[in-house]
């Protein structure tokens, strides 16, 4: 049986756009997975037929059309037989941008319009089957995000379907662990605000983070909050930890660090005395919820618990602010001893907290040395010099506390 091979989705987009293109998908039309196996091809899917190549190893997935049967991503009835043609595969895709596909010889397959509207900067709907897929939402706000440097934005049509499907209540029969791995590919992007920005928009982000939707039209002090609202504040911190940052840990702790704002009852603002401690709980919920790894679970609970503390490290005139006992709490409780990578991501979250400001961008942030600086100076203990003085048991960690605290003071008297 003959058989056409064509290149598709995000390796065409990206490579008219000049993006460099790491992963490349291929449909194949005409073909059966009998066909496949014979010529050598591993089969690796299970809800439709899907290869790898024998030797790229690059994927290979049968034409097919798929039909909504059911709730949700999962309700679908898909049809790979040989008869199924590009174009129908094709019209079963997200966005027009990816509903493109080259041939063995170059030339371009666009029966939807792709190439216009990447040229017109344009994210477009295929067909009204978008709003079968709920997880589709998540995914045009990443490339929203994704493609944001380009100038690429959202078509009316395209938003409208959008917020019904957010309103329809579809968004709630998707799994954590897919919301999840769309938020890393966002949190991923150079301009990862943007995809919190679109699901806001669209009214999904109340569904799916109501805990970030909530600190829109939250107040601040202004003098230390120029831009006033926590919900932009939020946003600002996180594209500032992208800058600073490509760890996914640590762009996630900057996201969600002042969540306890938004339990902070309205009288009491723009103050929000305690934020921090309140905000703990609220960040293992979500991360629950979402089952997020544990190590970005941890530096995202230490990052909210620590950066007020963190923040006052050094006064107003770069003078140290806070008692031996302080410093070194906060050192213990951001792991330093037991692995210093860990404080030195709770300082990068912190010092984005700090950039995300409007006016602040570019002010300079002594705290993250300082800090690290006293933690050095912790850590100067000769364990084995304790132990010959005598000490035992429970003792020895007492004395390597009080060493400690001694050595902090000293290097406080001599900055």
């Amino acid at each position: 049986m003959e058989f056409k091979a064509y290149l598709v989705g995000g390796a065409v987009r990206d490579a008219l756009l000049g993006i460099a293109v790491y992963d490349r998908d291929w449909v194949v039309v005409g073909a059966t997975p009998q066909v496949m196996l014979s010529a050598g091809f591993d089969q690796v899917g299970k809800d439709f037929p899907v290869f790898l190549h024998p030797q790229t190893r690059e994927e290979y997935a049968l034409a097919r059309t798929e039909r909504k049967a059911g709730v949700g991503y999962h309700g679908f009835e898909i049809s790979a037989s040989p008869d199924v043609t590009l174009e129908e595969d094709l019209l079963r895709r997200d966005l027009t941008i990816n509903a493109m596909a080259q041939d063995e010889s170059g030339n371009l397959i666009d029966p939807y319009g792709g190439r216009q509207d990447l040229e017109n900067r344009i994210l477009r709907h295929v067909s009204p089957a978008f709003s079968e897929d709920p997880l589709r939402v998540l995914r045009v706000a990443r490339f929203a995000a994704k493609l944001k440097p380009f100038g690429f934005a959202l078509h009316d049509d395209t938003r409208l379907l959008m917020t019904q499907m957010a309103e329809s209540g579809e968004l709630e029969s998707l799994t954590p662990e897919r919301v999840w791995q769309e938020v890393v590919k966002a949190l991923s992007t150079d301009k990862p605000s943007v995809f919190f920005e679109v699901l806001r928009e669209v009214g999904a982000l109340k569904v799916l983070f109501p805990e970030l939707d909530c600190l829109y039209e939250v107040t601040q002090p202004p003098q230390y909050h120029p831009e006033g609202d926590v919900g932009i504040h939020t946003m600002m911190v996180l594209d500032a930890a992208a800058e600073l940052s490509d760890s996914i840990e640590i762009r996630f702790a900057a996201l969600v660090h002042d969540l306890g704002k938004g339990a902070t009852p309205r009288e009491l603002w723009p103050k929000h005395h305690g934020h921090e401690a309140a905000g703990v709980p609220i960040v293992a919920k979500l991360c629950q919820r979402y089952r997020v790894p544990k190590k970005t679970q941890q530096l995202a609970e230490k990052v909210t618990e620590w950066h007020g503390l963190i923040h006052k490290g050094l006064d107003s005139e770069g003078r140290p602010a806070l008692k031996p006992k302080t410093y070194l709490k906060v050192v213990q409780a951001c792991s330093y001893f037991k692995n210093a990578d860990v404080l030195q991501s709770v300082l990068l979250a912190c010092e984005a907290d700090a950039k995300g400001r409007t006016g602040f961008e570019s002010v300079a942030y002594p705290q993250r040395l300082f800090w690290l600086q006293v933690a050095e100076a912790a850590s100067r203990v000769d364990n084995r010099e304790i132990i010959q003085k005598g000490f035992q048991g429970a003792e020895i960690a007492q004395a390597i506390e009080q060493k400690r605290l001694q050595l902090i003071a000293d290097f406080l008297d001599a900055f």
